[in-house]
């Protein structure tokens, strides 16, 4: 089922970005292993009941996916502290004595991990959504993408200011923007960069590799709507253009719908002030769009009748399509699903009763429908979707197999409320073509299905299958 990768397949600068990404990936999980976490094992921790239960009418116990000793020293967003063999025949650590933020267990190893660009400043981390539980993701395991730098912004000096084809200008401080009425909603962003690695052939080894740059958190903010009404935006204008205050100056078209219908300017992200890395202390979010327009220390909002055609949205986030053209403003993250467990580089301890588990999601409103197949493809089962299901929003699904020992492939699609369904990798590469082979082709948007192959020693991999 493995499949080896042609890197002649594409040009030379693609080809350094793959190669260091599998170099990035290699090194993590040796390691992982080498201090004594056991990726397989440690990473994910998670673990199917015990005891017995009917699967498909027989009688079976539930085999843990993975198992392990977790980690015994402090990983980040931790500090060390010493396990004992009784911990009701001592006290335990004082109260507050770590400061008055809070502490993680040392023995939770999970961490963003860096693809290895040529410098650390223009950069992305990919979210662990192999361990992940629910469908929030952690503000520290957010994934990330950084054109020019974290900056470090003081928000009393913080300033947007709002012009072009408006009644009035005008200047709305931090403590402007938090006087307006705000709204709280749950969204996931999703770098439309992810999976780019994977269009011709299966290249990184597990979901955080393949699927790690989408991550869900609770946003508060105020609505656009809001500061568009205050400001008087003239009917005839049609764009606006989002800047952020980094070093990249990065700038995005906007349609003027989306900034009326649910654009937010977020300042805050499950529950706190949002993070540095994630825009502090301001940014636009753009629910279910490509995570490159949701701007990030958002600094100038300017209303036009035309796009900006700003590098981001010409040179950069376009498709090359036969003839010359190229798709372009293909601002929507479609349907698309992973199954985190069993994901790539897990190991099953034998045959028996197993929960597949995943996320979907959809920029255009709520999963309605996620089905499992455990055959490759050849036959599909309906997933239970567990509670919450939200529009624009991260939602887990959850499937009970009973696995014989034999060699198959595990595959999820998602259908979103509007009918899509997420289509095979073939599928995509029948529309927009293949990047290198025809010099035409897609680079961002993958939402195809994902096969993770399982061989006959449980052994859990990347690969490309067509049923």
């Amino acid at each position: 089922m493995t499949q080896e990768i042609d890197l002649d397949f594409y040009d030379a600068k693609t080809r350094r970005m793959i190669q260091a990404m599998q170099a990035a990936e290699s090194a993590m999980l040796k390691d992982a292993k080498g201090a004594g976490s056991n990726y397989i094992s440690d990473v994910t921790r998670r673990q199917v009941l015990r005891g017995a239960l009917t699967v498909g009418g027989a009688a079976a116990a539930a085999a843990p996916l993975v198992a392990g000793n977790a980690a015994a020293a402090a990983t980040p967003g931790a500090a060390e502290w010493p396990t004992v063999a009784d911990p009701t025949a001592e006290q335990g650590r004082p109260t507050n004595d770590e400061g008055g933020y809070g502490l993680r267990s040392p023995y939770e190893t999970e961490v963003r991990w860096r693809f290895p660009t040529a410098t650390t400043e223009s950069s992305w981390t990919m979210t662990p959504l192999e361990s992940s539980r629910g469908m929030v993701t952690p503000s520290g395991l957010h994934f990330e993408r950084h054109h020019g730098g974290t900056p470090f912004i003081d928000p009393a000096k913080h300033e947007l200011i709002v012009h072009g084809m408006v009644n009035k200008a005008m200047k709305f401080t931090m403590e402007d923007l938090k006087r307006f009425p705000s709204v709280t909603r749950f969204h996931f962003i999703e770098c439309s960069g992810n999976g780019l690695t994977e269009w011709s052939a299966p290249t990184l080894k597990t979901v955080q590799g393949t699927h790690g740059l989408t991550s869900t958190s609770e946003w508060t903010g105020v609505p656009l709507s809001t500061i568009m009404a205050e400001a008087g935006v003239k009917e005839s204008a049609t764009w606006a253009l989002a800047e952020g205050g980094d070093a990249a100056v990065m700038t995005r078209s906007v349609p003027i719908a989306k900034c009326w219908k649910d654009a937010m300017l977020a300042y805050a992200q499950n529950g706190e002030a949002i993070r540095p890395e994630q825009g502090y202390p301001l940014r636009l979010l753009l629910p279910g769009w490509e995570g490159n327009t949701h701007i990030k220390w958002l600094r100038r909002l300017e209303f036009s009748d035309a796009p900006f055609m700003t590098r981001e949205e010409t040179s950069k986030y376009t498709d090359l399509l036969n003839g010359g053209k190229a798709r372009q403003f293909s601002f929507v993250m479609e349907a698309k699903s992973v199954i985190t467990a069993p994901s790539g580089e897990m190991q099953l301890p034998g045959p028996g009763a197993y929960e597949i588990t995943g996320l979907a999601w959809s920029g255009n409103g709520r999963v309605h429908r996620v089905e499992v197949s455990t055959d490759g493809g050849q036959s599909w089962q309906v997933a239970e979707l567990q509670n919450p299901i939200m529009p624009v929003c991260h939602t887990r699904f959850r499937h009970w197999w009973q696995w014989d020992g034999k060699p198959t492939v595990l595959q999820s699609r998602c259908t979103d409320e509007t009918g899509y369904t997420q289509p095979t990798l073939q599928q995509l590469v029948d529309v927009r073509g293949l990047d290198g082979h025809a010099k035409f082709g897609s680079i961002y948007h993958l939402n195809s299905i994902q096969s993770w192959g399982i061989d006959g020693d449980g052994k859990v991999s990347n690969v490309h299958h067509h049923a």
